[in-house]
């Protein structure tokens, strides 16, 4: 009889509960596809006396005690679906260092110390696994740490949080406001009682900070990533992004390339862009979310699917307790973390990117002219101009070409201060062109 895999679960809400309910309906197909079968060691949560639904598993194995599950020599596997920094950054540490694999779908604590997580696995000899942290059950961070491992990455483009892109999408199909969209989403599920880690950025800069860290080689944390929500977008942008063919989604965006000095860095951001509707992430819509990835040697590639729900995330938990079950049977590690490339962040004042600007100007004679020479005067290039009203309700609409982030915030703020600017409606970056 060949031993079986021991496992410890960490947390039994929705994804914990489907992953139970997974090992118990695939127990044969697993063990033929890992070579032994996977037991359960017992499973740690918060309150025992809980309602977890008609889950297949004896209650004796629920316990309050999590570390101490970690550290019983029975348990070969860790499984952590918890979430937060602590004490789940414990748990794991302790677990990696004792030699015991690991498979988390916690980004925030990946994205927050995430180095931490990789030493202790390298000072184990254990393995790390977390397919689950980013966009659900697409396949993902495998092929960027392993598939296109012989490649180099230049650049990462992708719409990783659900919620919002629930949220934008229903605001461009009905022109309605922020707001509105946002209390259909919660109506729906889509978005929680608390929306501020998806509507602001955090949940995507995340992401963000561990697709840069695997795509680049270079240790990338969630204070590299520059992070602007989606709160400040209105229905008046949505038009406008109609006007011109464009959609609003909330990207996160990771760069490779040279610096003001020319040497390499990386630059890792999230925030909202127009990107044309032309654009392949331009039709991911509802609460689904795509990465599109372009690599010197692969070209383009995308990855589309359900990034979050209870299943979606357990397939890929899943996937990974199968990968780790195999290879500890082997007696073999998997890659380690590949960090040699160790590439300087590049602010987001040094990022090449596209502005549209939307100014609610006094209609007069030289306004145009005054406007143009605070541009000219930073060295932002205009691309288009689109000027619609007279007298009080006049408006101007620019893109400009690409540029420093630095010099197109200085030329905003600078074109706040004029007396013939009555206000800047909106500000929104454009990528998804040709400009770099």
């Amino acid at each position: 009889m060949v031993k079986p895999v021991r496992l410890a679960l960490l947390g039994c809400g929705t994804v914990g509960a489907e992953v139970v309910r997974l090992l118990h309906e695939q127990a044969d197909d697993l063990a033929a596809r890992i070579g032994a079968p996977i037991e359960l060691a017992g499973i740690a949560v918060r309150r025992l006396g809980r309602d977890r639904g008609p889950l297949p598993v004896d209650p004796e194995l629920f316990t309050t005690d999590a570390l101490g599950l970690v550290k019983r020599d029975d348990v070969d596997v860790v499984v952590e679906v918890v979430g937060g920094i602590e004490p789940a950054r414990t748990w794991l540490v302790e677990a990696l260092r004792a030699g015991k694999s690991a498979v988390t779908a916690n980004k925030a604590l990946l994205a927050e110390d995430g180095a931490a997580l990789h030493d202790a696995a390298a000072e184990g000899g254990a393995d790390l696994y977390y397919e689950a942290s980013v966009a659900g059950a697409i396949p993902l961070l495998r092929p960027l740490r392993e598939s296109l491992h012989g490649d180099t990455i230049t650049r990462v483009t992708g719409i990783v949080n659900g919620t919002t892109n629930f949220i934008l999408s229903g605001m461009d199909a009905t022109g309605a406001g922020f707001t509105e969209a946002l209390d259909e989403a919660t109506a729906l599920g889509y978005a929680e009682a608390d929306p501020t880690a998806d509507v602001e950025g955090f949940d995507a800069a995340a992401k963000a900070a561990i697709l840069a860290s695997l795509a680049f080689h270079t240790r990338v944390g969630a204070a590299d990533v520059y992070r602007e929500g989606i709160t400040e977008v209105t229905a008046a942008d949505v038009a406008s992004a109609k006007a011109m063919g464009c959609t609003i989604k909330l990207l996160c965006i990771a760069e490779r390339g040279p610096d003001r000095t020319g040497a390499e860095s990386v630059s890792v951001r999230v925030h909202p862009a127009m990107i044309p509707r032309s654009h392949p992430l331009a039709s991911v819509g509802d609460a689904f979310n795509a990465v599109f990835v372009e690599a010197v040697a692969a070209g383009q590639l995308m990855f589309y699917g359900r990034g979050a729900g209870g299943a979606p995330t357990a397939s890929a938990v899943m996937g990974d307790i199968v990968a780790v079950a195999r290879n500890r049977l082997a007696g073999v590690r998997a890659a380690s973390e590949s960090a040699y490339a160790d590439l300087p962040i590049r602010s987001m004042g040094e990022s090449f990117t596209r502005y549209h600007i939307s100014l609610d100007v006094a209609d007069r004679a030289g306004v145009l002219a005054t406007v143009a020479g605070v541009f000219a005067k930073h060295d932002v290039s205009i691309a288009t101009v689109r000027q619609s009203g007279r007298a009080d309700d006049a408006t101007l609409v620019i893109v400009t070409h690409g540029a420093p982030d630095a010099a197109l915030a200085a030329t905003v703020e600078e074109l706040r201060g004029l007396d013939i600017v009555r206000s800047i409606a909106s500000v929104l970056r454009v990528e998804g062109g040709q400009e770099r």
